[in-house]
């Protein structure tokens, strides 16, 4: 998808962003000349897995944005709130938040210790909350303001409750902040909304977590972060209170199948693993989760993210 130069001078707050589609989105709106502020908690190299905020902030710049690191624990309200005086101190504002930083620990009920649901629900829904609180008053000053929580429908089927119920409440606390904040402030032109992939993304913690076999059947970052841009560009007092699926933004975007096609991690490859939440088109697709979930032991381990990374 083709950068229209919207985001020029445009400030984004990005949670998590130093690495995985948090990075994607970031070095997007870059290449339209915005600001990005980096809040994360990456400050030093992790073993691991790459990537440090200020590792971020250079490519950031060398792709034509302006880039502020901030070192920031979403679950700690004096460091958000220090990132976002940081970021209007030096940019002058905040026109978007994007709600990135994120915890999975994919476990059944017996399996998930309090420690991992803790941190999954003060990272995914009160830091999303917590973000959004501290934003809001200076988004309302923003001539065209967006919140982006990367966060999936809210459905209800049984299934996604049977199988990880402390990952899936933590998750759709996320989108219940767009269902609440969307209508709390549509007056004030605020919008609000959720974007959610269609098929499982390749960043390097997820190869981390699930081996490079992982690839296999994954799209790229950058299909979430031209989705995100093609979202965060349009009037926010038109579009609110939605939850978007990747693929469906590009392809109303005007993108043919074969340009999505791209996207795939491994050229050529036409099965591809869904994501979590969303309903199957057919029985070989359910299957299909069914199978990644049975190469997980079941006492699996906890990430955090710029969408998934591990801790």
């Amino acid at each position: 998808m083709i950068n229209t130069g919207k985001l020029a001078g445009k400030t984004l707050f990005i949670t998590g962003g130093s690495r995985g589609i948090g990075k994607a989105i970031a070095l997007k709106a870059a290449k339209d000349g915005a600001n990005v502020v980096i809040a994360a908690k990456t400050a030093d190299p992790h073993p691991k897995l790459p990537g440090t905020i200020y590792s971020a902030a250079k490519e950031i710049e060398a792709a034509g944005g302006k880039a502020l690191p901030c070192v920031v624990d979403v679950r700690v309200e004096e460091q958000v709130q220090a990132a976002v005086d940081n970021a209007v101190k030096t940019f002058g504002g905040i026109d978007i938040l994007i709600n990135n930083a994120s915890a999975i620990s994919l476990t059944g009920t017996l399996d998930t210790d309090m420690k991992r649901y803790d941190l999954m629900h003060n990272i995914n829904t009160r830091g999303t909350f917590l973000t959004s609180k501290i934003c809001i008053p200076h988004l309302m000053k923003s001539k065209n303001p967006h919140i982006l929580n990367l966060s999936p429908p809210l459905n209800l089927n049984p299934l996604w409750f049977r199988i990880h119920v402390g990952y899936t409440m933590a998750k759709y606390g996320m989108s219940m902040c767009v269902l609440g904040m969307a209508e709390e402030f549509k007056d004030e032109g605020i919008a609000v909304n959720a974007l959610w992939p269609r098929t499982a993304i390749q960043t390097a913690a997820i190869e981390m977590l699930m081996g490079e076999e992982s690839k296999e059947a994954s799209r790229k970052p950058e299909i979430m972060a031209d989705a995100a841009y093609a979202i965060i560009t349009k009037d926010s007092r038109s579009t609110t209170g939605q939850f978007f699926i990747d693929d469906e933004v590009l392809l109303n975007e005007g993108l043919t199948v074969k340009q999505i096609e791209e996207y795939s991690t491994i050229p050529g490859t036409k099965e591809f693993t869904p994501d979590f939440f969303l309903d199957f088109n057919t029985e070989g697709e359910l299957l299909k989760v069914k199978d990644l979930l049975d190469k997980y032991p079941k006492k699996r381990n906890m990430s955090t993210s710029a969408h998934q990374s591990k801790l």
